[in-house]
């Protein structure tokens, strides 16, 4: 181990202890306060040899902190906005699992065609031409039978007998 390997871990020996509440008094969480402090010493671990030359290092990391929950936490705002409102509302119990039995459902309720370019076209990700020939039709019919599908699926999932939240 180098000499500026060494005085990291060090330092990291030290700075642990000492700013892991720091980061749990930002965060309000543990598991997210050791995240945020340990990528914050990766960040300086990037720049040691550096950085080893400052006088107060801890003050370095306490502003690092700060900085990297700050940009964290306007990443996640950032990441929450939606310019559209969605088709639905989500299920006041956040059941994901409840989705995609929901989806299921609606799925099997369609023809079999329009199930076929459903799963095809999002499933497979397979693109309008391709679809067509796996199913031997004109493009044409794939995009009717498309939109046709997406609008049963809209009003299956949105019945109340698919979910009692709904």
């Amino acid at each position: 181990m180098s000499a500026a390997d060494a005085s990291y871990v060090a330092f990291v020996e030290v700075a642990w202890q000492r700013h892991i509440r720091l980061a749990m008094l930002l965060t309000g969480d543990r598991w997210q306060a050791e995240e945020l402090l340990q990528d914050s010493l990766v960040r300086m671990y990037e720049r040691w040899r550096k950085l080893s030359r400052l006088d107060d290092l801890h003050a370095y990391l306490r502003r690092c902190l700060v900085n990297n929950h700050t940009s964290g936490w306007r990443r996640r705002r950032r990441e929450s906005l939606v310019p559209e409102v969605p088709d639905r509302a989500a299920p006041a119990g956040g059941g994901f699992d409840q989705d995609a039995d929901d989806l299921r459902r609606a799925l099997l309720a369609l023809p079999p065609k329009q199930r076929a370019v459903v799963v095809l076209r999002h499933y497979e990700d397979l693109p309008e031409r391709a679809v067509a020939e796996v199913l031997g039709c004109s493009v044409g019919t794939v995009k009717s039978q498309h939109s046709r599908a997406l609008e049963k699926l809209r009003q299956l999932v949105e019945q109340p007998s698919y979910s009692g939240n709904r």
